[in-house]
């Protein structure tokens, strides 16, 4: 793949090279380990980041230190715009609310001068998440430490020991490493010879699967504006896999359309220099890479491969004063090759407007293996796949008592839901339950179930989240009766084992049937909706059904498209009413302090997020509630750079859209005769 090793490392490179390591982020500690074992525990150590204090957090800090009362800094927080980098300067100017409390309450004028003075001072140290640093001595020569937990940390930044010259290594966990070495794990104990690194690079299936857009989970595929970009290059190799993920970033973005053209093209693609057609023909005559900057040096300036990777740097940095001078060197090296002047000089121009947004060709064909090779498991082994990626990403999923695992694992070609992703439910919990039942076989009812994990790391918190998730739904009994039971079973047991420990001999502290034990309530059980904000509450998700799953009917009556569909290519501009429940409502205010709001709309094929502006928001303002099933009308918004959205003209919760519609017809049409006109 004409890597090139100088642009790491090379004889002319003045500073350390940036060591930016993925792993297995479940194994992350054991790369630790082995640093500390290979070079000594006293040459390793983590490094210290410092925690500021924002905008809203000075506040906070400051009235908590005077005293207020919660309620009242609260509001004065709340006022406080939710945007990347805000002061309580730019807040007071932008937000009317805040600039009003503030001329108006001494008490919150003295709260936020105190707190615009301690606003981005350190406010506590913790360790930075990925960085450790290598010393030839040991570590305290050269800098300070301190203990954090078991690990010895400096007191340095990152920042700091870089300007020492000190090594610094990313460790990074990426998850994604992980999904892959479950599904593999998974996949061996049907075919034990299954190795992910021997797989074959050419798969066409897999191209096509890939080509079709269908990447959800895929590692760097899976975003609407990427899926739109695949569907369009429809790639063959693993080169345009590396190009893709290299040119789907601010910048190099709009030479996407070019790539794609000239991809296509019956035509050869024309080079104004013969010397850069072995360069970038891999590309179709596209810049993309750092590395083609470094080669464009070599090959037609006369540079070496260090000092073209010095001018690249001083590129990317706008370091004009080194690009100046290397311009002359450039054109005139390129001159020895019989390019004229005119041309080499656009040519360097070219490469400086290109180079600090250029792409390093290593790391984007390492993350192209890795998500080829999720392309290829969902293509060839989609349910060990799928569960892997669930038990590693998901977090939160459906689970069944008598046949989940600790972890999502594929029974009988069928995703099986991992206990590990209950909320509230701890490791010691789950061992217990999965050790009960290898060793006295299944639970036969709730009952039962509660007297075998009684004193064994289950605690009420625990079992609530059990019941709600729908994990006992099999254990004979509803969940209303479960969740109106349970507090007292719990209680039985306890006096069991009370009375067990005084030498006591409970009446009932045989192995008789669980209804003579405890005698369960019989409670209707509670509605679909209950259920599902019960599933959603402790697993993230919808397991026995969707809240808009009961508006299907109507889908086509009020003209509903499926948020899958709308946020596929081409529907850019287009009206649209999307049906589904409104989940992570935000608002915050425009700078001329008006309300707005972003919510998330999810249907039983995807999600997509809501644009309200102010005018839409205060006319819909008592319907922008989370958890409301409503229909969103608007016009979608697609660009590449991000996901589709849908740009809000109203929001009718579901149950009132039918009368809604037939009040805007017959108003529109006079409603002469008193009768609603019917939807069309």
């Amino acid at each position: 793949y004409n890597l090139i090793f100088e642009r790491f490392l090379n004889p002319e490179r003045v500073s350390m090279p940036d060591f930016d390591v993925d792993f297995c982020y479940v194994r992350r500690e054991e790369v630790i380990k082995y640093l500390v074992g290979k070079y000594g525990f006293d040459h390793i150590a983590q490094i210290v980041t410092f925690g500021t204090l924002a905008a809203r957090a000075a506040v906070r800090d400051v009235g908590r230190t005077l005293g207020m009362s919660y309620s009242a800094v609260d509001a004065v927080a709340k006022r406080i715009p939710q945007k990347h980098g805000v002061t309580l300067k730019s807040a007071l100017s932008s937000s009317s609310e805040l600039s009003e409390l503030y001329g108006s309450d001494e008490e919150v004028k003295k709260l936020i001068d105190i707190a615009e003075r301690v606003e981005g001072m350190p406010r506590h140290a913790s360790t930075h998440a990925a960085g450790v640093v290598i010393t030839r001595e040991t570590v305290d020569s050269y800098v300070p430490l301190a203990k954090s937990d078991d690990a010895m940390v400096t007191q340095y930044t990152m920042t700091a020991l870089e300007e020492l010259g000190l090594l610094k290594i990313d460790l990074l966990g990426l998850r994604t490493l992980t999904v892959i070495s479950d599904a593999e794990k998974e996949i061996k104990k049907k075919h034990p010879d299954f190795d992910i690194k021997t797989i074959d690079p050419e798969d066409k299936a897999v191209y096509e699967l890939i080509s079709s857009g269908k990447t959800d989970g895929l590692f760097q595929l899976e975003s609407a504006g990427m899926k739109s970009v695949l569907t369009r290059l429809k790639p063959q190799s693993l080169e345009d896999i590396i190009a893709v993920i290299s040119l789907y970033r601010p910048g190099p973005m709009d030479s996407i359309g070019k790539y794609i053209e000239n991809r296509h093209s019956k035509k050869p693609v024309s080079y104004p220099i013969p010397l850069l057609e072995p360069i970038l023909k891999v590309t179709y005559g596209c810049l993309v890479y750092q590395e083609q900057v470094m080669q464009v040096f070599r090959d037609l300036a006369g540079y070496s491969f260090g000092r073209a990777d010095i001018v690249r740097r001083a590129m990317a940095k706008k370091k004009h004063d080194v690009m100046e001078k290397e311009r002359e060197t450039f054109i005139e090296g390129c001159g020895k090759n019989g390019i004229e002047r005119s041309v080499s000089n656009a040519l360097f121009d070219d490469m400086t407007s290109f180079a600090s947004y250029a792409f390093n060709k290593s790391h984007a064909a390492a993350y192209a293996l890795v998500a080829y090779r999720t392309a290829f498991l969902k293509c060839h082994y989609p349910a060990e796949f799928m569960a892997s990626l669930m038990s590693n990403t998901i977090g939160d999923a459906p689970k069944y008592i008598n046949v989940s695992q600790r972890d999502f694992s594929v029974k009988d070609g069928q995703v099986v839901f991992g206990l590990l992703a209950i909320k509230n439910l701890g490791q010691n919990t789950i061992e217990a339950i999965l050790k009960e039942r290898r060793e006295k076989g299944k639970f036969t009812d709730f009952v039962d179930f509660c007297r075998r994990l009684y004193g064994r790391e289950l605690n009420k918190k625990g079992l609530e989240s059990l019941i709600k998730s729908g994990a006992l739904d099999k254990l004979a009994f509803s969940r209303a009766s479960m969740l109106a039971a349970y507090e007292g079973l719990l209680g039985t047991l306890a006096g069991d084992s009370k009375s067990n420990i005084e030498g006591q001999m409970n009446l009932f502290g045989t192995e008789d049937g669980t209804e003579e034990y405890y005698k369960m309530p019989v409670i209707p059980e509670l509605s679909q909706p209950e259920l599902l904000a019960m599933e959603k509450e402790t697993t993230g998700i919808y397991i026995s059904g969707h809240p808009a799953l009961k508006f299907d009917k109507f889908k086509s009556k009020w003209r509903i498209a499926d948020i899958s569909d709308a946020a596929a290519d081409g529907f850019d501009g287009k009206r649209v009413n999307l049906l589904g429940i409104i989940g992570s409502v935000k608002k915050k205010l425009t700078k001329s302090g008006e309300q707005m709001a972003n919510l998330i709309l999810e249907d039983t094929t995807g999600s997509m997020e809501c644009l309200v502006f102010p005018r839409t928001f205060a006319e819909n303002q008592k319907n922008v509630i989370e958890g409301t099933v409503a229909v969103v009308s608007g016009r979608i918004s697609q660009r590449e750079e991000r996901q589709s959205q849908i740009i809000c003209e109203s929001i009718v919760p579901a149950e009132k859209y039918d009368n809604t519609i037939a009040a805007q017809r017959a108003g529109a049409q006079g409603s002469q005769n008193g009768r609603n006109a019917p939807y069309s």
